[in-house]
């Protein structure tokens, strides 16, 4: 029989991974967390503190890391591409080093130059950097975007080709965040909507859900605006969470929110879903 899904959130790191991570998670009421190894919003890497990654390791707190928002494999920027490569390696590097079980990426933009010429460029160097992951070492969850623009992969079918790309490597799982499969145009809000979602998603990617980033979406399905919410005040609504939680392929994976405000709208948002998961009703008002 499958655990429940542990439910956590992205947590600031202040003051060290463990010490700041923990006392956040404990503020918070996470039972996992996210964290950043890195600055998320530049190239400059971080080294980590020997002392901190063990005791984040020995925890026994479930954890992942995101990868700097900067990361783009499919640009044709040659400089970007270059950083965007350094800076994964040293996201699973340091991931490893903290027992993170996966690193979040997000899947990239073809930006001006053509998708196929993306999509080569991706596999070139992109798999590579999965060979070197040991069998002990996180996964390299893909987080499909919410469309905008050039994106390479944004709906659960766009991730067929991306995968192919990578050969299916073991390694290569997927973080599904809620806001922007909604955005893409997967209407979350509805029962037949969330079936049919992770129906598609086990057809064409089996096993591979690891992650569930779950946020509400201040905008309307398929708007393609990646504007997160907190839980149950957006377009998809509270209900839907447990639909989700309930569906055979998120059974047991990890959901970690990404919402706005501060702590106690995090607990709130984390409470919430933890009343979906064990069968209440969320709280109104």
């Amino acid at each position: 029989m499958t655990s429940p899904s542990l439910i956590g959130g992205h947590v600031s790191v202040t003051g060290g991974l463990a010490r700041g991570g923990l006392r956040c998670a404990s503020d918070i009421g996470a039972e996992m967390i996210q964290v950043f190894v890195t600055n998320p919003r530049g190239w400059a890497l971080a080294a980590g503190d020997p002392v901190q990654d063990a005791a984040l390791r020995d925890s026994g707190m479930l954890s992942f890391t995101h990868a700097p928002y900067l990361v783009n494999m499919g640009s044709p920027s040659p400089e970007t591409l270059e950083r965007s490569v350094v800076t994964v390696r040293h996201s699973l590097l340091r991931a490893h080093a903290i027992g993170a079980r996966g690193v979040v990426v997000h899947t990239g933009s073809a930006v001006s130059q053509s998708r196929d010429a993306a999509m080569r460029q991706l596999r070139e160097r992109l798999l590579p950097l999965l060979e070197e992951i040991p069998e002990d070492g996180p996964d390299l969850l893909l987080e499909p975007m919410a469309g905008q623009g050039a994106m390479l992969c944004a709906t659960v079918q766009d991730l067929e080709p991306y995968l192919a790309a990578l050969e299916w490597h073991p390694k290569a799982g997927v973080c599904l965040d809620t806001c922007h499969a909604f955005a893409a145009g997967h209407d979350l809000s509805t029962a037949a909507g969330v079936r049919e979602t992770l129906d598609a998603l086990h057809a064409l990617a089996p096993g591979r859900l690891r992650l569930i980033h779950a946020n509400d979406s201040k905008d309307a399905c398929g708007s393609r605006r990646d504007r997160h919410e907190n839980i149950g005040a957006g377009h998809i609504g509270a209900l839907p969470f447990a639909l989700l939680m309930g569906h055979p392929v998120a059974a047991g994976v990890p959901l970690c929110i990404e919402t706005p405000g501060g702590a106690e709208k995090h607990r709130e948002d984390i409470e919430t879903l933890k009343k979906l998961r064990d069968g209440a009703q969320p709280p109104t008002g």
